[in-house]
């Protein structure tokens, strides 16, 4: 018998997310501790970067970063792929190297058979032993939905680290996949449909444009995952106090994103993502269903670096931030 796993779970992926401007509402009134200091912490809650850093004796950074999330696909050995990819990039997306992962699963152990958790976990190990990360162990619980993730370490330079608060006017913008996993999945729990390009880009590593972003010299990234484009570009020019200009005819997209958000395949998640941003948007000219495509909300999707990374096309530019005036503007 096969079993459709998107069929178990309300959504799918890092659209399941809790909404942007819900979640920063619900951080806002945390404050960063008061502890007898071990290490330094670098970069934590206060811009909504992609991972924390705490800076150790010696100068070494270490990163730490959790994701997980319900089945994005119904293969759970994919699924099992994508989920570790995804965990993996937030500690690629500060510049760094993850070094070991502990999994972190739930499953409806009374509806969904163990051999496919079993899948799952060895597509999440695959995806880190390909990139170099012990994975020891981790934690499971009964759970009413699958979910799956990881929770990594890795290590980075703090003197060369990637993050979403450094970005300055007049640098180009590089997106190092393309967008349209958010609709082609959300196409695929309702149809069945398989998209093997969807797949492809889900499982790549961002580990080899992390490593062009750092040495080609750019100090300021963030990873597209849930929010959207123009979600992770809002929290960057918002953290950095700048703004930016995006050419949407230079955004690349997989082939089938636009026929799927045309028939109508967009994730509520996606519609959140617009609404949210779009108070801090001028859309100029540009069709809702290309709006759409830029506020889609993508599972492990690229690396969004303020700077040029060689073979990734350049989507725009930051610039000065004005008062009163959007922090995106799309032409």
């Amino acid at each position: 018998m096969t079993v459709r796993l998107t069929q178990y779970a309300h959504g799918g992926g890092c659209a399941c997310k809790i909404p942007p401007g819900e979640l920063e509402t619900v951080v806002a009134g945390l404050s960063p501790q008061v502890v007898e200091p071990r290490a330094d912490l670098v970069v934590g809650l206060e811009t909504g970067d992609d991972a924390a850093v705490v800076r150790v004796d010696g100068g070494s950074g270490i990163v730490v970063t959790t994701d997980f999330f319900t089945p994005v696909v119904d293969d759970p050995y994919d699924w099992g792929r994508i989920a570790a990819t995804n965990a993996l990039s937030d500690v690629y997306a500060m510049g760094g190297t993850p070094l070991v992962a502990v999994n972190l699963l739930c499953w409806p152990r009374e509806v969904l058979p163990f051999d496919l958790a079993a899948e799952v976990l060895r597509g999440g190990c695959e995806v880190a032993g390909a990139a170099g990360c012990h994975v020891g162990g981790g934690h499971s619980v009964d759970d009413s939905e699958p979910k799956y993730g990881m929770a990594v370490t890795g290590l980075v330079d703090p003197e060369r680290m990637l993050r979403n608060d450094t970005a300055r006017p007049g640098t180009p913008l590089s997106l190092t996949k393309p967008l349209g996993v958010g609709v082609l999945n959300t196409r695929h729990k309702a149809t069945g449909e398989r998209f093997e390009q969807a797949i492809t880009t889900m499982t790549t590593l961002n580990r080899e444009a992390s490593a062009a972003a750092v040495a080609a010299g750019a100090a300021a990234a963030t990873d597209v995952t849930g929010f959207g484009l123009l979600g992770h570009l809002h929290k960057m020019m918002r953290a950095s106090g700048t703004a930016a200009r995006v050419d949407h005819a230079a955004v690349p997209y997989l082939d089938g994103a636009r026929e799927a958000v045309r028939d109508g395949f967009v994730s509520g998640g996606t519609r959140r993502n617009l609404e949210w941003v779009d108070a801090h948007l001028h859309r100029g000219a540009v069709p809702e269903e290309e709006v759409l495509l830029l506020a889609d909300a993508q599972t492990s999707g690229g690396l969004l670096v303020a700077g040029e990374v060689p073979g990734a096309p350049v989507i725009g530019e930051v610039i000065s931030a004005r008062p009163g005036t959007p922090s995106i503007a799309l032409g």
